[in-house]
């Protein structure tokens, strides 16, 4: 939780930074962005705030419509996402023409999207173990 909280912290601030000091350089908002969209360094630092705000939008809607993991969730949700992004990362040398940020965009909806089906997925199972338990219980 320090971590991440250090993380966020730092990539707040050298975002602030970044932007601040491209402004102070332009003066205007158009070469502002401009200086910032063409400046390699920048839109590293933009890239990190990025991915920043997209893990903690991951951990809130987690929270939102999970709540709570189990720890098997959570166990089969890291060794299920290792595989996924390990095999897309093959996949993106046979894509490496096409290598931009829209694409980097749809990747990330595409690991969110299966990440949030195998937790459903290990729920409804969960849910249904419970069910046929007391089911057989019964007789």
């Amino acid at each position: 939780m320090v971590r991440a909280a250090l993380a966020t912290g730092t990539s707040l601030v050298l975002t602030g930074a970044v932007v601040a000091h491209a402004y102070f350089l332009k003066h205007q908002f158009y070469p502002t962005v401009v200086y910032l969209t063409k400046s390699s360094p920048s839109m590293a630092v933009l890239y990190i705030q990025a991915f920043v705000l997209v893990f903690l939008l991951g951990k809130l809607m987690r929270k939102v419509f999970f709540g709570q993991l189990r720890a098997a969730e959570m166990e089969h949700l890291i060794e299920r996402s290792w595989y996924a992004v390990t095999e897309t990362c093959l996949a993106f040398t046979v894509f490496r023409d096409d290598f931009s940020p829209r694409f980097v965009a749809l990747f990330t909806l595409l690991l969110f999207l299966k990440c949030f089906h195998w937790l459903a997925e290990d729920r409804v199972d969960f849910v249904n173990l419970f069910y046929y338990k007391d089911i057989i219980y019964c007789f």
